[in-house]
């Protein structure tokens, strides 16, 4: 593959012969271990609940959270060397969310059979370059509702908590508010800070429960059953395309940077094959993580930035090899505290998501029923919601199509 050139201004020494010690500054690194924070504060809380959602024992979310930070951080350190540029990665946010509704009476072993078989297509895709094709097939409208429809009940969530604890919800939501409108970028940390110290002041966090230590990760031989992998591989496949790949690399250039489309894809895709034995459900691209590394506040010289990249590569190898530690402080955590700061932390994207899926004229019935039916309980021929949602606003499409022909 021809590496790819940039759209910057070329420096007076190639990318390649770049020295990462020479290149290497304190804002760089405080860039990507930013970035590496603000990834496990917005999602790390929906791991966790897709998790109890698959009953899975302690020691096997932990080996699931060491599966995806290292990972994680192979392909973004690798991907930035690579390549001299920032280029993260992350785990499947929208993909956790759907996991939450659809693992539930599915058997964990199958559930590791569909996140091989996403990964499969992850890979062809990469493989056969046929990325707009398929982005042409599934309008940008019908995947923001059907990610929309995924993540509504996460947000709802926010304000059922408040029958049951009603300054919890109320106190965080006013954090986030105040943080949106003056540090976006910091808001779901500074949301789970402050529903950390309110759970200590109450004495709802169990800090006995949580110490430092290392995971060994854990092996789960795959089964693959058809509803299962059309259940959760297909839609898992379809919303790390289009909801994460595609607006992180679309980041990624709109900070002047032309990325190697296939070479992220396979890597992605490769990585995530990999560590799907050990429960990791997908690594992608990522887009709001890695907005630190991407912009001036990482370093004037973009040219220096990929080290950001490399500084978050290494941050994610270190989370990850303590997965257990990080998987025994949400297990300590109030459960209506990780409800609340996975709802806040969804709360901006399913915003944008139905923005997308809501202002195309042309699209919008499909879009509609896409949304309604993915966000509902609907269960067919024991496949979740999210496949009938995405098929039904195809449907309509084609029907749409089929008429003005």
């Amino acid at each position: 593959m021809t590496e790819p050139s940039s759209t910057l201004a070329e420096p007076a020494t190639p990318p390649e012969k770049r020295q990462l010690a020479n290149d290497l500054h304190a804002s760089t690194v405080a860039a990507g271990l930013v970035s590496v924070l603000i990834g496990y504060a917005s999602s790390a809380a929906i791991i966790f609940q897709a998790a109890q959602a698959a009953a899975i024992p302690p020691s096997q979310i932990g080996s699931w959270m060491w599966a995806l930070g290292i990972g994680m951080g192979l392909t973004t350190l690798g991907l930035s060397w690579r390549y001299r540029m920032p280029l993260l990665t992350a785990w499947s946010t929208p993909g956790a969310a759907l996991l939450v509704t659809q693992l539930p009476g599915v058997a964990f072993d199958q559930a590791v059979g569909a996140f091989i078989v996403a990964s499969v297509c992850m890979l062809l895709v990469a493989a056969s370059g046929v990325v707009t094709r398929i982005m042409a097939i599934v309008p940008a409208a019908l995947a923001s509702a059907m990610l929309a429809g995924i993540l509504l009940p996460f947000v709802l969530d926010i304000f059922a908590t408040v029958r049951v604890d009603p300054w919890m919800p109320l106190l965080l939501l006013s954090v986030w508010i105040l943080c949106r409108r003056w540090l976006p970028r910091l808001a779901i940390i500074a949301v789970l800070m402050a529903g950390i110290a309110i759970s200590l002041a109450r004495g709802d966090f169990q800090v006995a429960q949580v110490s430092l230590m290392l995971t060994r990760p854990e092996w789960v031989s795959p089964a693959f059953d058809l509803a299962t992998c059309l259940g959760i591989g297909v839609p898992l496949f379809a919303v790390a395309l289009t909801t994460q790949h595609l607006p992180g690399l679309a980041m990624v250039r709109s900070a002047g940077y032309s990325p190697p489309v296939g070479a992220c894809l396979g890597t992605t895709g490769l990585a995530s094959l990999l560590m799907a034995p050990f429960a990791g459900h997908g690594i992608n691209m990522a887009a709001i993580s890695a907005a630190p590394c991407l912009g001036e506040e990482a370093h004037l010289d973009p040219h220096r930035r990929y080290t950001a990249g490399v500084a978050a590569g290494i941050g994610y190898l270190v989370l990850g090899t303590l997965g257990a530690t990080v998987a025994a402080l949400f297990a300590a955590l109030p459960e209506g505290l990780i409800a609340v700061v996975a709802g806040l932390a969804l709360m901006a994207t399913l915003g944008g998501a139905m923005t997308t899926a809501f202002s195309d004229a042309r699209h919008l019935d499909a879009a509609l029923v896409t949304f309604a039916v993915t966000a509902s309980p609907l269960t067919l021929a024991g496949i979740g919601s999210a496949f009938w949602g995405l098929i039904a606003g195809l449907v309509i499409v084609a029907l749409g199509a089929w008429r003005r022909a």
